[in-house]
């Protein structure tokens, strides 16, 4: 990379989380590109997704990139659960259920004492990391200028929730569950299932009416593709980090519980909602519901027949461009 970056780790201690249990010791790890302008206002967080650790996420960066690191200083909180920072794979106290707004507010803290960074340009975010954008906008809204939701939602919808619960009950199945998001061993035969119940998920029924799987990332067949890009992809993850990152999202509410409407109108932030057009997890319809609530925003779904993967396209140029695009845009 021809431009600064730096990694590290930040020791919070023992955090009280929305539960009522404590985290213990807890640790985020972070990666950052770019450097900090003197009066601390070109700061763009980038939160990871999905079982994601910041090198999954960091094609998306450089000059030419969606994030320029030549313009702007961007922070990866690696997410609790996620097997950097603490997570059921390092923390043998595991307190059960760390919520979206539990990591919102410990990178809040991060950033302030190692940085200090009082105030985000923008937080930018992919499916778990836009509901971590939107809960910086939403319990935040005076540090934070702008939001942008890729795949992501509000609040998670009954159909997602009903979609985490079946890959939790995979994962419960295992001989090797001992309960509470615990196993004895890690069940390969599980992760098996598991990755290949996902890959119905995230990807649209147009995209392998098309044999995108084979035209546009190189699998000679179905199965194939199926081990290589899902089944091994979750083996290189502990199973209870897995578990423990499905009840986060499955968590995921920025009013807590309480009144949805009004936890989007309290947003300042121009918020950017770009869901894809033929995502199966956040849907068009969940954007488009709230956006009559938010004061200052826009609805640009992503034109694709990726699903959810157009939100984040690292094979798939077109859609890269048109995230690069939008994204440009509107952190100007």
């Amino acid at each position: 990379m021809m431009w600064p970056t730096e990694a590290g780790a930040f020791d919070l201690g023992d955090v009280d989380l929305e539960s009522g249990r404590t985290l213990p010791e807890a640790t985020i790890s972070w990666k950052t590109h770019g450097v900090l302008s003197p009066a601390r206002d070109n700061v763009v967080l980038y939160p990871t997704s999905y079982s994601a650790q910041h090198p999954d996420l960091e094609w998306l960066i450089g000059p030419e990139g969606v994030l320029d690191p030549d313009r702007w200083f961007i922070v990866i909180p690696n997410m609790f659960g996620n097997g950097l920072s603490s997570s059921p794979s390092n923390t043998a106290a595991w307190p059960g259920l760390v919520t979206p707004f539990d990591n919102v507010r410990a990178q809040r803290r991060m950033l302030a004492e190692v940085w200090g960074i009082e105030h985000l340009h923008a937080v930018y975010g992919w499916s778990m990391g836009a509901q971590q954008a939107y809960h910086w906008a939403a319990r935040f809204p005076g540090q934070v200028s702008r939001a942008i939701i890729c795949c992501g939602s509000a609040r998670t919808a009954i159909h997602n929730s009903v979609f985490l619960k079946s890959l939790m009950a995979v994962l419960e199945a295992a001989p090797e569950y001992i309960g509470e998001g615990r196993f004895s061993s890690e069940p390969r035969a599980a992760i098996r299932a598991f990755g290949r119940s996902y890959a119905a998920w995230a990807l649209s029924q147009d995209f392998y009416r098309a044999d995108l799987h084979l035209s546009a990332l190189g699998a000679p067949d179905l199965d194939t593709f199926l081990r290589t890009d899902w089944e091994e992809r979750y083996a290189r993850r502990h199973a209870s980090d897995l578990y423990a990152q499905l009840k986060t999202w499955d968590a995921n509410d920025i009013s807590g519980g309480g009144d949805l409407a009004a936890a989007l109108a309290a947003i300042e932030a121009r918020v950017l909602l770009m869901p894809g057009e033929t995502d199966l997890y956040f849907r068009v319809a969940d954007n488009a519901a709230e956006l009559p609530h938010l004061k200052h925003a826009e609805l640009r779904p992503i034109p694709s027949i990726w699903g959810h993967r157009a939100g984040n396209p690292s094979a798939n140029p077109a859609d890269a461009a048109f995230l690069r695009a939008a994204v440009r845009a509107w952190l100007d």
